[in-house]
């Protein structure tokens, strides 16, 4: 038959369809190490798989605010639930651009049910910027009895020196609604010489949340005295958490001050990192000493790390919880550089002063979180 304009069968191998996708694909080891990729994340991210096979991490390509969410949400989901759906990120291209993407994993696991491999699709969100909601769960109102015991679990003296002043704030998600597990504590190691520093954020919310945030303070402050530094400090914890079972998922920051070297030691787990305040240099994050929250199921939290630093006379130094940091529909990225901008501008107020500040400039109206905010000076 003259003519025949049927279709004609097109034929595709498998390893066409996998490198050409319309999506990126990367296959890792539980760690994150890449050991596959296809054309296409090649040809959106500029990076070639020769610099990425057996070298790089899929979570050392995200932004910085990425790589905290990969600690503090996306690698803990998927140990626990061996999938994550639709992660809003940024990747940072090879010639330094941004790429917004929508993450999907899966774990696979070998025949002794270990983790083997993981394999991630990776969608381009430049034109839809279609990104997930954040992991905040819609706050309820609770009993005038968890208000009241919040407030009394939070309450306490504060060290004072002539080389250390320490300002504190809170801010409940609702007016009149202060039930929480976000905590702050501050207190001496030894008597004026050295203090202890602490901002945490318990899983959860109403009289059960408050009641484990008050088991995980005392536990902090008991352990600071045993301990020797942050990272020890958080090793113990964990060990107390998971033998008691209490304060799964929690996130939290300790930190340390020697107030006669002006030393800060400091080890984050899961928690968004220190905000550092000098005279002459611009604020800036302090992103070393790094692990995963606290009691996470079959977690490894056994390489619990810390940073170290010396501090500049009159420095200072902010811990906070995320929902000063954290909006709806925004990269966590954002929510750091709208802080870090917001303190520049007012590194000269009083310590109280920029406190009240911060917690009435960086609210979000949209979506109130609770937050802590623990403000460290050195005269």
């Amino acid at each position: 038959m003259l003519g025949d304009r049927r279709p004609q069968p097109v034929e595709e191998t498998a390893e066409e369809l996998f490198e050409e996708a319309p999506c990126g694909y990367l296959t890792t080891l539980p760690d994150g190490t890449i050991v596959r990729v296809n054309r296409t994340f090649e040809r959106w991210t500029g990076l070639d798989r020769r610099q990425l096979l057996g070298s790089a991490r899929f979570q050392d390509l995200l932004s910085a605010g990425g790589r905290i969410y990969h600690e503090t949400h996306y690698a803990p989901m998927l140990r626990m639930h061996g999938a994550v759906r639709e992660i809003a990120v940024e990747i940072v291209c090879a010639d330094g651009s941004r790429l917004p993407v929508l993450v999907n994993s899966q774990m696979h696991r070998d025949a002794d049910g270990q983790p083997a491999h993981i394999r991630t699709t990776i969608f381009d969100a430049r034109e839809r910027r279609r990104y997930e909601q954040q992991l905040l769960r819609a706050r309820r109102r609770e009993h005038d009895i968890a208000l009241e015991l919040q407030r009394g679990m939070l309450a306490g003296e504060l060290p004072a020196a002539p080389g250390l002043s320490v300002d504190i704030g809170y801010r409940p998600a609702e007016i009149g609604l202060e039930i929480g597990g976000d905590w702050y504590d501050a207190f001496w190691l030894t008597p004026g010489a050295s203090v202890a520093l602490v901002v945490g954020d318990v899983v959860g919310r109403g009289v059960g949340a408050a009641t484990m945030m008050g088991q995980l303070r005392s536990a902090v402050r008991a352990l600071a005295l045993t301990q020797q530094g942050p990272a020890a400090i958080l090793s113990a914890l964990d060990a107390y958490a998971v033998r008691h079972d209490i304060g799964e998922m929690t996130t939290l920051v300790v930190a340390q001050i020697d107030l006669e070297d002006r030393r800060l030691r400091y080890a984050c787990a899961g928690h968004p990192p220190p905000l550092l305040v000098s005279s002459r240099e611009a604020p800036r994050f302090l992103l070393d000493g790094r692990s995963m929250p606290i009691h996470i199921p079959a977690g490894d939290t056994s390489r619990r790390s810390e940073g170290c630093c010396t501090l500049a006379p009159g420095s200072r130094l902010l811990l906070y919880t995320d929902g000063l940091i954290e909006r709806r529909a925004q990269l966590i990225d954002e929510g750091m550089e709208r802080l870090a901008a917001a303190v520049a501008a007012r590194r000269d107020d009083p310590g109280s002063t920029l406190v009240s500040a911060l917690l009435h400039e960086l609210r979000d109206p949209d979506h109130p979180d609770d937050v802590c905010l623990l403000l460290a000076r050195l005269a």
